[in-house]
């Protein structure tokens, strides 16, 4: 009896196939947007030490308290497996003395992060995430220029049907007062709240509004429920009105959620989240907000911060649910096809010139016969098959075929690369 097969471990997955390609898709827009903003790319590591979350991202999140990928290395210290990419990319801020030597940045960042979380459609153990982050701006502008990034990504993928919701959190000066309007609400409530949020109402009360169990969210419909707008002071409440006259400048619309704080506890003053009704429960794609108090946290205060992230699975599976049609493929241009030991030879010298006219290709090393490569290469997609035989080798040439036309004609080396010098759409 054999050994029992290896799978991948649950909340994890291949991507392969035509999926790949929406991935790429997703990639190339996010990184052309990025150049075009002028956001420089940052690569944090995979893991970080467990404090950097615990303080950053806040410890009565349900990300630091559940969901972290937690370990002890060799060296007997706590490593965590990045949950976000906020916190690690302020790190490398701080630690790269950029608040003195380099103190406004843009950055943009794409790659693999980690919660044990239940799987589902769009939800995995390992996801993968872009992130925009501009550090060192304090403007509300410069919250406006975030959420325009990515509304116009979404936009260049095609999506439509989709929601940006908005809120302030409020600051430092101000929150305090809601808390303590908050905390009394839910205290002569208590009885309602379940257990996870009476914990919460303990440690830090903003996070019962993240509650997704039916009776807290009951307690939200209340008329007396306090709102944290009504206690925003001056400087919020200026801040969230040059947020919305930007984005109405724009012509992006928005709703006001008084209810939208996020999952994370790093968020000051701009709170936005963008949603979709066509995933089912797990509608949000992206959202962000405003951080100035995320760098105090990691010991160095007074870095102001504003960015989003979006999750690129949730993000294709919208893709494929509503792109079908317009999939897009990656298709080489020509289809190399040796027939024999001397073809392959021939295909391969051939291979090194066509790379130097960025000419896509694909060598087929099946040792199969002439009716074989014309079906593989058929239904590959491909528009031209480049066959080197027995007959080819003696001439000292190739035979091209138009499968499109079935079309078929003899070139010498030097007519077919300047064919593809010629005509660059030989595809």
């Amino acid at each position: 009896m054999g050994q029992q097969k290896i799978t991948v471990p649950k909340g994890t997955k291949d991507i392969l196939g035509e999926e790949v390609v929406w991935w790429q898709k997703v990639e190339e827009v996010v990184r052309e947007m990025a150049n075009l903003f002028g956001y420089q790319e940052i690569r944090t590591p995979i893991f970080e030490q467990t404090e950097l979350f615990a303080r950053g991202v806040g410890e009565e999140t349900d990300i630091v308290q559940k969901e972290m990928y937690t370990f002890q290395d060799k060296g007997g210290r706590s490593i965590t497996l990045r949950p976000e990419g906020t916190a690690p990319v302020m790190r490398a801020y701080i630690e790269h003395g950029l608040s003195v030597t380099n103190p406004r940045v843009k950055w943009f960042y794409l790659g693999p992060m980690f919660r044990y979380e239940r799987p589902q459609a769009g939800r995995m153990r390992q996801f993968h995430q872009f992130g925009f982050e501009a550090l060192g701006f304090s403007r509300p502008a410069v919250d406006v220029e975030i959420i325009l990034v990515a509304y116009l990504i979404y936009q260049e993928l095609g999506l439509s049907e989709l929601t940006l919701e908005l809120n302030s959190l409020g600051c430092e000066k101000c929150r305090p007062s809601y808390l303590s309007k908050l905390t009394k609400f839910l205290e002569e409530r208590k009885d309602n709240l379940c257990a996870n949020c009476v914990r919460r109402l303990e440690k830090n009360p903003l996070r019962v509004l993240d509650c997704k169990e039916e009776g807290c969210q009951n307690l939200f419909k209340s008329p007396s429920f306090p709102v944290i707008e009504e206690y925003l002071c001056s400087d919020c409440r200026n801040h969230q009105f040059k947020v919305e006259a930007g984005l109405e400048n724009l012509g992006i619309s928005y709703q006001i959620n008084p209810f939208l704080v996020r999952g994370l506890d790093y968020y000051t003053k701009t709170a936005f989240e963008v949603k979709t009704g066509q995933l089912g429960a797990q509608d949000a794609i992206g959202g962000g907000g405003r951080y100035d108090q995320l760098s105090a946290a990691l010991g160095v205060p007074g870095v102001a911060g504003v960015g989003f992230a979006a999750g690129i699975e949730r993000i294709v599976l919208l893709l494929e649910k509503t792109q079908q049609e317009t999939r897009p493929k990656k298709v080489p241009c020509l289809y190399l096809s040796p027939l024999d030991e001397e073809g392959e030879k021939q295909v391969l010298r051939l291979a090194r010139e066509l790379t130097k006219w960025r000419v896509p290709f694909y060598c087929d090393f099946a040792d199969k016969g002439l009716r074989y490569h014309l079906k593989k290469a058929q239904k590959s997609g491909v528009k031209w098959v480049l066959m080197v035989g027995q007959e080819e080798i003696e001439r000292g040439g190739f035979s091209l075929k138009n499968l499109t036309s079935g079309s078929q004609v003899f070139l010498q080396e030097d007519e077919l690369l300047r064919l593809l010098q010629k005509e660059k759409s030989l595809c």
